[in-house]
């Protein structure tokens, strides 16, 4: 049963599915009042609990602390409602790097009520429609480095009326935040329900259509109040670091509400390069991290040539699977286990883990505190200890899509089904096998397919195509296209190069086909479907 709601604009409840295809949600000893509101409890409440003095944010080159961040978070909340008209319940799309900047406008619109959606730079105009009108954005504050996609964007959607810019540098000079410096520090938040939900997170699915995730003001807090509790163990004196934006919700977890949760401080970083990880690490000695195994290779590499990495006491993987040779090394260089883990959007964040006291190579763990797992057949029968099947687990999180016909197949039997094949030993613990679906995980991103596919056979070079997952050492996998080129095109290197900046121009740059295979044919069944299978035993 739901509690009680601040929404005035009700489209996020209305829009959740019908109770009965809900996963079993078990929040155990995590229990929250019926009004609950995230951007207090990370800034207001932690000055009153005296952290008002620490450190809260680093990035461009500013350190923000609590009280500053209280107070910036509120003048901004005061501009949102009294100049913008936000109403609790509206949807509000930021586009941003990761910078202090973004979780500010994140906390504020949180503070106002408001059903928040972080995206991130690298999307285009395209990319940017299908979440605005999905979600009927009506307003997106925007870095006003990052403006043009976002405009374009408005001047085709029937739901985007404004878009804002905000600064994300630390000068303050946009529309935004020249608002807000003449409000006041002190803002009356939005009573919100702990039901309320408070942010959508964004997915792509095997098919390429966007699906948003669901997730309440609860469930923002029990993910600092399970995993980064139990498992990280975060006092006041981590520094948190890390490369996944903030628009995923592995970051801003990781790199927003766990360390706000606790009184720590996060570095955050707009470019994220291992080479700009591992000099803040150094600078302001960080201790936490959360990056995929692609990044550790390079740290690893940084530490033989001399870089002093000693002050990490946690090492948190996951986006990809953790190769066990990267995990021995880290072991043996700096004597500390990587903690590789697993989690999803559907379920906010990672759901099991190695713990620092109990880890293993080519393991991925026990579940958190508060979550089952269990491995099915595709019947939903459980199968036998050290089988490969399908990967369910339920807890205090769980999938609720935005009015989406795949909560059927992503929920069964109250279990989330997460689209991974496991197995589990005779000790417990669960082992990756593989992706269920034909999801491409590349350096921690999820890439469908067909959304390539389709901006492959959008250009007049191409007459069909087939895009599959390559394995790949250092990415984990890589997007590879199988192309049958039209008549009169050239099969070289020049025309892979012109497929490849194609991509990169109609979607998020990390998505275009890093291998390009050129075909006289696709392999089809009689019925001409294209057997994509026999591509990816070829790759393999």
């Amino acid at each position: 049963m739901l509690g009680p709601t601040a929404h005035s604009d009700t489209f996020a409840r209305d829009n959740l599915p019908a109770q009965s295809l809900w996963p079993e949600i078990n929040l155990g000893a995590l229990n929250y009042p019926d009004h609950i509101n995230v951007g207090v409890e990370l800034t207001d409440r932690m000055v009153e609990r005296g952290f008002g003095d620490h450190t809260a944010l680093i990035g461009n080159g500013r350190r923000r602390t609590y009280k500053e961040l209280s107070d910036w978070t509120n003048r901004l909340a005061h501009a949102l409602v009294e100049d913008y008209g936000v109403k609790p319940g509206n949807r509000i799309l930021i586009r941003s790097a990761n910078n202090p900047a973004m979780v500010a406008c994140w906390l504020a619109a949180t503070k106002a009520g408001a059903v928040v959606i972080n995206s991130m730079p690298m999307l285009r105009t395209g990319e940017l429609n299908k979440i605005v009108d999905k979600a009927e954005v009506s307003l997106a504050l925007c870095d006003t480095r990052l403006m043009d996609e976002i405009i374009a964007c408005a001047k085709s959607s029937k739901f985007l009326e404004k878009v804002v810019g905000f600064d994300g540098t630390a000068n303050f000079d946009a529309e935004l935040d020249r608002i807000a410096l003449n409000k006041s520090v002190r803002f009356e938040a939005v009573q919100t329900g702990r039901d309320d939900v408070a942010l959508l997170g964004f997915t792509s699915g095997t098919t390429g259509d966007a699906k948003a995730t669901m997730h309440f003001h609860r469930d923002l807090l029990s993910i600092a109040d399970g995993y980064a509790r139990e498992i990280l163990g975060v006092t006041p004196e981590d520094v948190f670091v890390g490369s996944p934006p903030l628009a995923f919700t592995f970051g801003l977890g990781g790199l927003a509400i766990f360390p706000l949760r606790f009184g720590a401080a996060a570095t955050l970083l707009e470019k994220a390069a291992p080479a700009d990880m591992i000099h803040i690490i150094e600078t302001y000695k960080a201790t936490i991290c959360f990056t995929a195994p692609t990044a550790y290779r390079v740290m690893l590499q940084a530490m033989e040539e001399g870089a002093d990495l000693s002050s990490l006491r946690a090492a948190v993987s996951a986006g990809e699977t953790l190769p066990g040779p990267v995990y021995e090394e880290w072991l043996e260089k700096t004597g500390k286990p990587m903690l590789d883990g697993i989690g999803a959007t559907e379920m906010l964040h990672i759901f099991i883990t190695n713990r620092f006291e109990d880890s293993r190579k080519s393991c991925t763990g026990k579940p958190v505190t508060g979550y089952e797992a269990k491995i099915f057949d595709d019947e939903m029968n459980e199968v036998p200890m050290g089988e490969v099947g399908r990967l369910a687990v339920r807890g205090p999180t769980g999938c609720r899509y935005l009015s989406d016909v795949r909560q059927e197949t992503y929920v069964r039997d109250g279990w989330n089904l997460t689209g991974d094949s496991f197995f589990q030993d005779a000790e417990g613990y669960f082992h990756f096998a593989a992706r269920s679906d034909d999801m491409i995980v590349s350096a921690g991103y999820n890439i469908a397919g067909p959304e390539v596919e389709a901006a492959l056979l959008s250009n007049e070079a191409v007459m069909e195509c087939a895009v599959i997952g390559a394995a790949d050492e250092h990415r984990g996998e890589i997007v590879q296209a199988h192309v049958v080129l039209n008549e009169g095109f050239d099969q070289g290197q020049a025309q892979v190069k012109l497929l490849q900046d194609h991509v990169k121009a109609v979607l998020a740059p990390y998505k275009y086909p890093r291998s390009v295979k050129f075909v006289n044919a696709l392999p089809k069944t009689v019925t001409g479907k294209i057997q994509r299978f026999r591509l990816r035993e070829g790759a393999a």
